[in-house]
């Protein structure tokens, strides 16, 4: 069962100096192995909040006797959420996921060191899961970005959130993977999995390394009977990318080009005897979008985008994704036993 657990950036130079880079942030044992990652989480915490969010919920029957509705009359009943976010910039910038401030009418924030705050919802990714709020509070400490790029399978991390409610806690793993996708959470995956434990409230809180670095922002749960959980984070420098379009355009502008395509299987390729394994099977193109204007059509099967074979479906949308509205795109393309060269101009990707 799947749970929610409630080159362009823009960001000012010294937000990201690392004032600790000459200092691990954990105390060697005897062996040479860490016995405290205290520090870690020393530089990391104060970046860390608790997001609480209120909505509406209106209780009562609006199917009574009308005789009787001035006796039901409706009461607005609050539903109240909780999540994580991480302080990215000095001026109150906050990530979190989009799914724990999705739809709230009130955002709340308690800071490490007490406080409280409003919150304004800058804007939000259903596709990434991801958004930005933004609060008016003074002394706030950013977060230090790590290297996502560098971190290995076996790395330690600790989980940083508002588990349950209950407040700030810390929990410990180790990479379990890196680039994940196909999971069906979000339209764009390239996730982080760990063994960290976290639980519904973690959404939107911070993974980081062992020197408090951030590599991710945890985002869902994958738990099933008899089985420990295993978690996901976003990678911090695709959530800081994504932060930075919300926070500059109000949106995030990917690429487009306007067709729908399920993943070539293996055992068709061997069948009909293609020269290549992998490529995805166009089934519907939008009508006058960018693919049809290039001369895709229904049927055919996309080998390359730019030159480099399409290793997966997710792939495949997100180097279209990746490209700004108005980037040439060569396509290579499998039509009746020949190959085809076409040439595309990105759309901008609808809302979905």
């Amino acid at each position: 069962m799947l749970l929610f657990p409630s080159l362009r950036s823009g960001l000012p130079v010294e937000e990201f100096r690392n004032p600790f880079a000459a200092t691990k942030a954990f105390s060697p044992g005897a062996n040479g192995g860490p016995v405290s990652y205290a520090r870690a989480v020393e530089r990391a915490a104060p970046s860390v909040v608790n997001i609480y969010t209120s909505t509406a919920i209106k209780s009562g029957s609006s199917r009574a006797h009308p005789l009787l509705q001035h006796r039901l009359a409706e009461r607005q009943q609050p539903q109240v959420t909780l999540g994580s976010g991480v302080i990215m910039r000095r001026s109150g910038y906050i990530l979190t996921n989009h799914h724990v401030v999705q739809g709230a009418e009130e955002i709340t924030i308690l800071t490490h060191d007490g406080r409280e705050a409003a919150a304004e919802l800058v804007g939000s990714d259903p596709e990434s899961d991801l958004a930005v709020l933004r609060i008016q509070l003074a002394g706030l400490t950013p977060i230090v970005l790590g290297t996502p790029s560098n971190a290995r399978i076996g790395d330690v991390v600790l989980a940083i959130g508002n588990p349950l409610g209950l407040g700030q806690a810390v929990t410990q793993g180790i990479i379990s993977a890196t680039g994940r996708n196909g999971l069906g959470l979000n339209t764009f995956e390239n996730f982080i999995q760990t063994d960290a434990d976290i639980n519904p409230g973690n959404s939107g809180g911070a993974v980081v390394d062992v020197d408090g670095q951030l590599l991710g922002i945890s985002t869902a749960i994958l738990n099933q009977s008899g089985s420990n959980g295993i978690s996901f984070a976003i990678p911090a420098d695709t959530a800081e990318q994504i932060m930075s379009q919300i926070i500059e355009q109000g949106r995030v502008v990917r690429g487009w080009l306007g067709f729908e395509a399920s993943p070539l299987p293996s055992s068709i390729a061997v069948q009909l005897q293609l020269p290549f394994n992998t490529g995805l099977r166009v089934t519907a193109v939008a009508s006058d979008g960018p693919a049809e204007r290039a001369g895709l059509q229904r049927g055919d099967i996309v080998t390359s985008l730019n030159g480099a074979a399409i290793a997966d479906a997710q792939s495949g949308i997100a180097t279209i994704a990746a490209l700004l509205p108005g980037s040439s795109l060569q396509l290579g393309v499998w039509r009746n036993g020949q190959r085809l060269q076409l040439q595309a101009v990105t759309g901008t990707r609808p809302l979905f």
